[in-house]
C-alpha cells in the first residue's frame, strides 16, 4: 500500500504531479490512498461538487482518496493560512493513523504541515516515510516577503531540518534543491531526485480551436500566454509594464493572456483596468483539462519568477507543458531553468522583472514565424525524456527499494533483539 499525503484534485502543478504519479502507481497494481482535504485553492472556497466534511472517501482514477475536514482559508495572509495548515495536520494525522497500515508513506512539502502529518503517521504506524521536497518552505516564504517575523522564520527552518532528519528518504524535484539540503546537513545518500515532467497524452502539439480564441477575446492577435498560479513569487507586474510599453509602440495586435488564480490576481486585474490595458486578458481559474486549449491558442508562453536566489534552483513544470505543445518560451527565471532552455534552444531568455527585455523578446517572436517554429520543435524534443509515465515508473522503483530496505532493517533489528534462539541456533 502506498499512501500519499497531498492536496488532490486541484489544477495546480503540485496536485497535477501527485495525481499523475498516483494514477500510474494504481494502474501498476498497487493500492494507493491519498489523504487530502476538500479542494479550495487558492480562494479558500470549496470547489463545486465537493463539501468540507470531517471525513469522506472517493475514488479518482483508481486511487482511493480520503478527504478530511480543515479550516478553510484563502491563499493570502499568514495567520488564516496557518490555521488551515494546522487543521490539516491534525485531521490528516488522526484519520491517516486509522487507515489500513501502508508499506510506505509519501509526504510532500510545502507546505511543511503536510509533511509533518506524513511523518507523524509514519511514526505511529512504524512505516518508512519518503519526504518529497518540492520547495524549501521557509526560504520561499522569506523570498516573497510573506513572513515578517525573523523568529517564526527560524522556527520554520528548524522544523524543516528536523523533518528531513526524521524521513527515511528525501526526494527533491531538482539537483538545486538536493545541493541546498546537503549544505543544510542532510545526508546525500538519503536524497534522490524525481524531476517535474509532463503528461504527454494531455500536452502535445495541436491545432488551436478558433472558438477558444473568440471565447477569451484574443482572436486575430499575437498571444503570449501565462498558465498557472498568479502569486507573490511570480512577479507578474512585469506583464502590465510590458503591456504599457507595447501600447506606446502601437502594438495593440499583441495580447497577454493570463490563465489562473492566486493571491495577486485581483490586484493585477484592477491595475490593468485602471491603466486601460486592454491587451492584458485574465481568464480566472480554469480546470486543468482546459489548459492545453489555452496553450494551443498561444503563439508564445511566458514563464517567470521574481528575482531571488532561491528561485535559481526551480524548474517550473510549465516549462515542460508548454514545450511539449511546441510553444516557444519566454523565460524569466535564472539558474537551472535558464540553463535548460538555453541548452534545449526552445525559447528566449530574459532577466527576471525586466519588462524591456520582455517586450524585445515578444516583438522578436511576433516578427519571425520561422523562429517560433524552430523553438517549438526543439521544445518537443527536449521534454521527451520527462514524460510523466516514465518518471512515475522510476519513482515507483525508488519506493520499492525504500520498502525493501526498511523491511531488511526491521528484520535485522528483530533478530538482534531476539538473540540466537530466534535464528534457530541448535548448539
Amino acid at each position: 500500500v502506498l499512501r500519499v499525503l497531498r492536496h488532490h484534485a486541484e489544477g495546480n502543478a503540485p496536485a497535477a504531479r501527485t495525481h499523475a504519479h498516483c494514477r500510474f502507481w494504481a494502474a501498476a497494481g498497487h493500492d494507493v490512498t491519498v489523504v487530502t482535504c476538500a479542494p479550495s485553492h487558492p480562494r479558500g472556497v470549496v470547489y463545486p461538487g465537493y463539501r468540507n466534511r470531517l471525513r469522506q472517501i472517493d475514488v479518482v482514477d483508481g486511487v482511493r482518496v480520503v478527504r478530511v475536514g480543515t479550516l478553510l482559508a484563502a491563499n493570502v495572509g499568514l495567520w488564516k493560512r496557518a490555521a488551515n495548515w494546522l487543521s490539516y495536520l491534525a485531521s490528516a494525522t488522526l484519520f491517516g493513523a486509522f487507515e489500513r497500515r501502508p508499506d510506505v508513506i509519501v509526504a510532500t512539502s510545502p507546505q511543511f504541515f503536510c509533511a509533518g502529518a506524513g511523518l507523524l503517521v509514519g511514526a505511529l504506524r512504524r512505516r518508512p516515510v519518503v519526504l518529497e521536497i518540492r520547495d524549501l518552505f521557509a526560504a520561499s516564504v522569506a523570498a516573497v516577503g510573506a513572513l515578517g517575523s525573523a523568529r517564526l522564520l527560524r522556527i520554520f527552518e528548524w522544523a524543516e531540518q528536523r523533518a528531513c532528519a526524521a524521513a527515511t528518504r528525501i526526494v527533491t524535484v531538482g539537483e538545486g534543491y538536493r545541493g541546498a539540503l546537503v549544505r543544510r546537513g542532510a545526508d546525500p545518500a538519503s536524497i534522490a531526485v524525481a524531476p517535474n515532467g509532463v503528461d504527454t497524452g494531455l500536452f502535445r502539439p495541436r491545432t488551436p480551436d478558433p472558438r477558444d480564441a473568440r471565447r477569451w477575446g484574443v482572436a486575430g492577435r499575437f498571444v503570449v500566454a501565462w498558465c498557472g498560479t498568479i502569486g507573490l513569487a511570480h512577479g507578474l507586474e512585469i506583464v502590465l509594464r510590458a503591456a504599457r510599453r507595447l501600447i506606446e509602440r502601437g502594438r495593440r495586435d499583441i495580447v497577454f493572456l493570463l490563465a489562473g488564480d492566486g493571491a495577486r490576481l485581483d490586484a493585477l486585474r484592477a491595475a490593468a483596468a485602471e491603466r486601460g490595458l486592454d491587451n492584458v486578458v485574465f481568464t480566472g481559474q480554469l480546470p486543468r483539462r482546459e489548459i492545453p486549449a489555452v496553450l494551443a491558442c498561444a503563439d508564445a508562453v511566458l514563464v517567470h519568477l521574481r528575482t531571488a536566489a532561491l528561485f535559481e534552483t526551480v524548474m517550473p513544470s510549465k516549462i515542460f507543458e508548454s514545450a511539449a505543445m511546441a510553444r516557444p518560451l519566454v523565460l524569466g527565471v535564472r539558474g537551472a531553468a535558464r540553463r535548460f532552455v538555453e541548452e534545449a534552444a526552445c525559447g528566449l531568455c530574459i532577466e527576471p522583472e525586466n519588462d524591456g527585455e520582455l517586450v524585445d523578446a515578444v516583438l522578436r517572436l511576433a516578427g519571425d514565424a520561422e523562429l517560433r517554429r524552430r523553438l517549438g520543435d526543439a521544445g518537443v524534443r527536449a521534454v521527451a525524456p520527462f514524460d510523466r509515465k516514465r518518471l512515475a515508473a522510476r519513482y515507483l522503483d525508488l519506493l520499492r527499494r525504500t520498502v525493501d530496505e526498511a523491511r531488511a532493517a526491521d528484520a535485522g533489528w528483530r533478530e538482534s533483539v531476539a538473540g540466537p534462539s530466534a535464528r534457530g541456533d541448535r548448539r
